[in-house]
């Protein structure tokens, strides 16, 4: 399984329809409406490397209303835990408080 980030700028005023829009096509499993330099971000999984042109590519550049994407691939997952694990390396146990302050 292959998880791709897409970023995508809309036109300002169609940002809920290009959404749902995104929502609607095969592989997206999540899409959001985000602050900053991007509108919507879509989350999608996919059965291998060979579905991305055809999503990004084929589908998603072709919805009215975007006007550009940025494609990211995840490499790796990490569950809670790991990152639990991953915000606390290097701090020594008397640093910590044990309830996430420092």
């Amino acid at each position: 399984m292959v998880t791709a980030i897409v970023m995508i700028n809309a036109q300002r005023e169609q940002i809920a329809e290009t959404a749902a829009a995104i929502a609607a096509v095969r592989h997206v499993k999540e899409v959001y409406s985000v602050t900053g330099e991007w509108d919507i971000v879509a989350i999608l999984r996919l059965p291998g490397y060979e579905h991305l042109d055809d999503v990004v590519t084929g589908h998603l550049r072709r919805i009215p209303g975007i006007a550009r994407t940025q494609t990211m691939l995840a490499f790796r997952t990490y569950d809670s835990d790991q990152l639990e694990r991953g915000f606390t390396l290097g701090l020594d146990e008397s640093s910590s408080s044990g309830d996430g302050s420092v």
